[in-house]
């Protein structure tokens, strides 16, 4: 399959997905989309995309297919399910799965494709909707290293920090490890952040000075200047990042990892999400630590 010639078949179209499937377009390539909300597809057809009834239509005018989902229940559904992408499947066609999930679905949907002669790379991606919109993504990708050639120049389109990780079910199991890393960077941003305002620190300077150090993250240099200014629109939100947690520990309880920390950071997040608070940028974290000593970290 020479990529570059093909239709691109994208479905999906959220905070994550809409950004993505326009860089696509300005790359040159040919779209069909659907999504469940149709009017999330206005914008694409109105930039020359075609808009399918169903996936099962994407995956008789596309083999390529990328989709962008919450969740494994709705990639299951969009890829196995009654009109599915995998009804209309043809010979030879690799779907993209970009979403975040079970590393063990992500296998068994595999092995389902196989039987139809295509098959699946599993390639999560970093970097929030910023990174969606500038094309700038770290994309993390399973699956055979023929299909992560040939599909090299999709993922171009949307991504800089590209790795072919290893086996299908390895680009999930690297996003997983992904996230373990971001939430207790985000938790220890925002302890930090309680712990100098409770002490009388310029939270401004605080940033400032350790943020150039061996404590610079991303989250910190990124986020913590819109926590302490109580920005907390979403990069990526609560609920999705408590989903993605939920997932490790899933994994973990099957592979008998102890994972001690990711477990309060998921804690405190439910405590979030309890409030009604899910559709936060996960930099509202610092509410869950505001509240346990009874300070704001704010400027």
């Amino acid at each position: 399959m020479d990529v570059k010639k093909e239709t691109i078949g994208f479905i999906g179209l959220g905070i994550m997905g809409l950004p993505m499937a326009k860089n696509l377009i300005k790359s040159n390539f040919d779209l069909i989309v659907y999504n469940r909300t149709k009017s999330k597809t206005k914008e694409l057809s109105e930039l020359g995309a075609r808009v399918a009834s169903n996936p099962k239509e994407v995956a008789e005018n596309a083999k390529c297919i990328i989709t962008m989902l919450t969740d494994s229940p709705d990639v299951e559904q969009i890829i196995l399910g009654e009109n599915g992408v995998i009804k209309g499947i043809q010979a030879n066609s690799i779907v993209i799965d970009m979403s975040t999930i079970s590393p063990k679905i992500t296998r068994n949907i595999n092995e389902e494709l196989s039987k139809h002669q295509s098959s699946l790379l599993d390639a999560p991606v970093s970097g929030g909707s910023w990174g969606a919109i500038e094309g700038t993504l770290s994309i993390m990708i399973g699956g055979s290293n023929e299909d992560f050639n040939t599909c090299l120049p999709v993922f171009e389109a949307m991504g800089k920090n590209i790795i072919h990780t290893g086996s299908s079910g390895m680009g999930q199991t690297t996003k997983l490890v992904n996230q373990i890393l971001v939430a207790g960077t985000m938790n220890a941003v925002a302890e930090a952040m309680v712990f100098a305002a409770k002490s009388g620190a310029d939270l401004s300077t605080t940033i400032e000075a350790v943020g150039g150090g061996a404590a610079a993250s991303w989250q910190l240099n990124t986020l913590g200047p819109r926590l302490i200014k109580g920005d907390f629109d979403p990069g990526f939100m609560i609920k999705l990042q408590q989903k993605d947690l939920r997932l490790i520990i899933e994994s973990a309880q099957e592979l008998n990892v102890a994972i001690p920390g990711t477990s309060l950071v998921s804690q405190l997040f439910a405590g979030l999400l309890s409030q009604g608070l899910g559709d936060e940028g996960t930099q509202a974290l610092v509410k869950a630590h505001e509240q346990l000593s009874n300070v704001k970290a704010r400027i």
